[in-house]
């Protein structure tokens, strides 16, 4: 099993790294092999619908989403983790994970994902609810936790005062492992479903 974190935050050691900490701790407990990308202090500029990707297989910008690609396309799970900005997730992030998703042509279908989001106090569940859209389009099973997946302080460190947020970051990863290793087992009895003609309809014709 493989878990690739992709951490939207510009502070390597701030509190959403300590959300994904506390993550990994049960990854590698359960012999979970984790590869982690801080992308926070990256120059990604957003999607301009050239649709180059198409012809190329990858994105124009020869940035982190093209390194990432591979990483994405190998892993069983993903976890996607931001500070709360303007109650949004960091703009940095939401570039990389448009072109991320949209240049990447791989079936994603029964890949676990989970999103994490970090505030001070509040726009942690419309962060949460943004971030999941990205797996959801993309038929991607979502691991919850006990809560919504959030955790809460202000300058590095405090969120590690958050019990019930580490709690929940613990129960999060416990289910994600658990969903992965049933997908596995599924995957390997019954296949996966067979997926019928995309039908796309258009509001104006």
């Amino acid at each position: 099993m493989n878990v690739l974190i992709i951490n939207g935050s510009p502070h390597k050691e701030g509190n959403t790294a300590t959300a994904i900490g506390e993550m990994e701790k049960v990854f590698a407990r359960e012999g979970v092999e984790v590869t982690r990308v801080d992308i926070g202090t990256e120059c990604i500029r957003g999607c301009i619908a050239c649709y180059s990707c198409y012809k190329t297989g990858k994105c124009v910008f020869d940035d982190a989403v093209n390194r990432i690609a591979p990483l994405f396309e190998a892993c069983d799970g993903l976890v996607v983790a931001s500070p709360v900005y303007y109650a949004s997730a960091n703009a940095t992030l939401v570039a990389c994970l448009d072109r991320l998703f949209y240049s990447t042509h791989f079936d994603k279908r029964m890949k676990v994902g989970a999103a994490v989001a970090a505030a001070r106090r509040g726009g942690l569940t419309s962060t949460f609810d943004e971030l999941n859209k990205y797996f959801t389009i993309s038929g991607m099973p979502v691991a919850s936790g006990q809560y919504w997946n959030g955790i809460h302080g202000r300058k590095p460190g405090e969120a590690a005062e958050d019990l019930e947020g580490l709690q929940m970051m613990r129960a999060l990863a416990e289910n994600m492992v658990f969903l992965m290793r049933s997908i596995a087992l599924g995957r390997e009895k019954y296949g996966l479903p067979v997926p019928e003609k995309r039908v796309s309809t258009n509001f104006i014709r």
